[in-house]
């Protein structure tokens, strides 16, 4: 077998097969030539080693696109060496590098144009009252995030300080590590990428051109806002480094649960107890809205237990401008639980009268005589 045969040809695939063609001719070729199944052979074992390695790079978008270019000398660099992927391939160095970085140099870090790292977005939880919600309400708000240092005024440096190369990296913004046969480039630990550190940094942020401290910020929380609103005021995050562009800062709005008022959405919910004697006579109930206005119900005679009524327009203002919603009040029957000798006289009075039938309670009346007819039928 020729020491130069083409790594498609090994496979027996064409140069635009995709990865799952690839992957089962390579299946196939390394179970064909696999040496458990040619003991003895050693141009099967040849065959074998060179479509592993034959796999191994094509397996790779990044080594594929490199020898699509320039072939084996993509891994060789042109002078004497040894590994399983031919000479020079365990340090990748010389021309092989340059063939890498000319490839992937932007993915890598090397040329690529950096922009300045922007401040990171600040979450601030707010608790807002049931009234607040509904009027809205200018609170002020303070919590800690980075600011701009003012020693330095965000540059990072003691004036006359420039940016040199970094040490560590050498202006690449990343550093190589070898594991084995392969190299993996990583963030640089020293300049975090930037490629650059100042050659004299500020005492007081330590060149970052920010330090934490606490802040203030004034913010109208308006009318409408439910649980879970978010309020998003931009510039108010954490500063960048060295003078980049700050992060916002958004407020997660908490409503806190009032013991009188329920919402959902824009319609307000209220319960409100009514004595047997108004529901059944009918009367009228007048209760404070959360606007301030008072609000007015009629209600008519034999008003039942859990009936809801409803007041348009003076539920919850709309977040969105399109208008407050509906106020629902339902009415809850509460039975006395003490009574006058006089209560008792005139409810025992009314008792008999409505045994008699002459007391219209029809649900009462017609659940009992269903009831009847159920146990007359089990009884026959």
């Amino acid at each position: 077998m020729s020491a130069e045969m083409d790594y498609y040809e090994l496979l027996g695939v064409s140069r635009d097969a995709d990865e799952a063609t690839l992957k089962a001719a390579y299946r196939k070729a390394a179970l064909k030539w696999h040496p458990d199944r040619n003991p003895g052979n050693p141009e099967a074992e040849a065959r074998f080693k060179a479509v592993n390695e034959a796999w191994e790079v094509l397996k790779d978008p990044q080594k594929r696109a490199a020898y699509d270019r320039f072939g084996r000398a993509a891994f060789t660099g042109g002078a004497p060496g040894s590994g399983p992927f031919g000479p020079g391939m365990d340090d990748l160095g010389g021309f092989a590098a340059d063939i890498f970085e000319t490839f992937f140099g932007d993915v890598m870090g090397r040329g690529r144009t950096r922009r300045p790292q922007r401040g990171a977005d600040v979450r601030y939880d707010l608790e807002v009252s049931f009234e607040d919600a509904f009027h809205g309400r200018e609170v002020e708000i303070a919590y800690t995030a980075a600011a701009t240092c003012e020693a330095c005024n965000g540059s990072g440096g003691r004036p006359g300080s420039r940016l040199v190369a970094c040490p560590t990296c050498g202006g690449r913004g990343t550093v190589r590590m070898q594991n084995g046969l392969f190299v993996v480039e990583r963030t640089c630990p020293s300049c975090g990428g930037e490629g650059t550190r100042l050659s004299d940094p500020c005492p007081a942020c330590g060149g970052e051109g920010r330090v934490e401290r606490p802040r203030t910020v004034k913010v109208r929380i308006p009318p409408g806002v439910d649980d879970g609103t978010r309020i998003r005021l931009a510039g108010e995050g954490e500063a960048g480094p060295r003078g980049a562009p700050p992060g916002d800062l958004y407020i997660f709005v908490h409503l806190k649960p009032h013991p009188f008022w329920k919402r959902d959405g824009t319609t307000l919910y209220a319960q409100v107890p009514l004595s047997f004697v108004t529901a059944a006579l009918g009367g009228e109930i007048r209760i404070p809205g959360l606007d301030g206005q008072p609000v007015e119900i009629r209600l008519p005679p034999g008003t039942q237990s859990g009936r809801q009524f409803r007041v348009r327009g003076r539920g919850f203002p709309s977040l969105n401008g399109g208008g407050p919603g509906d106020l629902v009040i339902q009415v809850e029957l509460e039975t006395p639980t003490r009574l006058t000798p006089r209560q008792r006289e005139l409810l025992e009075e009314f008792r008999r009268i409505e045994e008699k039938g002459e007391a219209s309670c029809p649900r009462s009346r017609g659940f009992f005589e269903r009831m009847k007819a159920v146990w007359d039928g089990l009884t026959e």
